[in-house]
């Protein structure tokens, strides 16, 4: 059968294709037989669900909002409530001179992306052809795939900083950064996945700088940041204006299944999103927005963020990294400076396979990771780095994540040996 270049490009063989596979999978197949370390899946957090099944179970009681849940469609910018009461929130939390006309919601965050990324490059009517800048790499999987032509990205490498003996940090190399008239937006994830990297609030202000220079928005990916989930280890202000635009989600508060993402954006922009949300879909989802809803309104989010959120997947990522210490003492092998998100990143300097043979061993040996060369989409050149890392989820049962590592640092090192024979 024949498919149109539209169909082609997304039918195939995509990094993020691979990662939801396998996660079907073993879901498929049953989760006791794989330990889970390589998709975004949130951590349980008791309290929280509680909390929300609380909510489903008033919502089930009251039929108009029963009705507004699953029986109506809302409007192509979102449900207006739940709007209404995050517009309200952000606006007196941080000061943002927003409005609901500046918020539209999307079915998912990579949805939103789809949309974004193709609103702002790829070919225009003039004839020009422009593409998205990606200044850090390592950079999200789920953006590789998302043009809608060939080129569509570009990257800089980034500089590296060696903290210790155990961790490094990734900063945008801003003299190496070049954003010409080829540039149609700016875009950076704050946590960074895959590495948990936390770009500073300077490094941020340069970004913004740069953008509004260029008459381009820049693009914030805070899914995995602030104001909510929260999930950020270190010193960093939320940041928006009119030419940036910023990208939430509710997935990782504990609810992906949902699909409910939210863009924060100059009215112009939400405008036109909403009318490709009726085009695509007639309209996002309500589920999400009116299941947390009174979590909006009231403002509890923010401390739920904050009390709930940030300390659970602090005391996570610090159980990892020390099972990483223990498991990989002795071999080449350094973790990005996890600052945030729900993952360590680990390099292996001079591993002598790639990190996709690296990943298929794992999967042998029953533990999904993801192999870090997909994470650089958009960089010229070669770069031995690129073959020599993975993102590891420590978001689950802190018990498997420490088991899954153990047979990482197990195949690291059988691989190290394999030199000297």
């Amino acid at each position: 059968m024949n498919f149109s270049k539209f169909g082609t490009r997304l039918t195939c063989d995509a990094g993020i294709l691979s990662l939801m596979d396998d996660l079907g999978d073993a879901r498929c197949s049953g989760e006791g037989e794989m330990i889970m370390m390589g998709g975004g899946n949130p951590g349980y957090v008791p309290e929280f669900h509680q909390c929300l099944r609380q909510h489903l179970a008033d919502i089930s009681e009251d039929t108009q909002a029963f009705r507004n849940l699953v029986g109506a469609y809302s409007p192509p910018q979102g449900d207006l409530a739940f709007i209404t009461s995050l517009a309200r929130l952000l606006s007196k939390e941080y000061g943002w001179l927003i409005e609901p006309e500046n918020i539209c919601l999307t079915n998912g965050s990579q949805t939103a992306f789809f949309m974004l990324f193709n609103l702002f490059a790829g070919q225009f009517a003039d004839g020009s052809r422009k593409k998205i800048c990606l200044p850090l790499a390592p950079e999200y999987i789920g953006y590789a795939d998302l043009g809608l032509c060939d080129d569509f990205f570009v990257t800089t490498r980034p500089k590296i900083e060696y903290i210790d003996e155990t961790f490094f940090k990734y900063h945008i190399d801003f003299e190496a950064l070049k954003v010409g008239e080829d540039i149609g937006a700016i875009c950076v994830s704050r946590p960074t996945n895959p590495t948990g990297n936390v770009i500073t609030d300077e490094e941020v202000a340069k970004l913004a700088a740069l953008a509004r220079k260029r008459d381009i928005p820049l693009i914030i990916d805070s899914a995995y940041g602030q104001p909510f989930p929260g999930m950020v280890f270190t010193e960093a202000n939320p940041h928006w204006d009119d030419n940036t635009v910023v990208c939430l989600s509710l997935s990782k508060l504990g609810l992906p299944a949902v699909r409910t993402g939210i863009i924060i954006a100059r009215k112009e922009i939400t405008r036109a999103l909403a009318s490709m949300n009726a085009i695509m879909s007639l309209s996002p989802g309500n589920f999400g927005a009116v299941l947390t809803q009174r979590l909006f309104d009231s403002g509890e989010i923010i401390e739920m963020s904050r009390e709930m959120m940030t300390p659970f997947y602090r005391q996570k990522m610090e159980k990892a990294v020390a099972s990483v210490r223990k498991a990989c003492a002795g071999i080449p092998c350094r973790i990005h400076k996890p600052e945030g998100a729900m993952f360590l990143w680990l390099w292996f300097p001079g591993l002598p396979i790639s990190s996709l043979e690296l990943y298929r061993r794992l999967k042998e040996q029953g533990t999904l990771v993801v192999s870090g060369h997909y994470f650089f989409p958009g960089l010229a050149g070669e770069w031995q780095h690129t073959q020599e890392c993975l993102r590891v989820t420590y978001s689950q049962d802190d018990n498997d994540v420490a088991r899954g590592i153990d047979i990482i640092g197990r195949e690291v090192r059988k691989a190290f040996a394999e030199i000297g024979r």
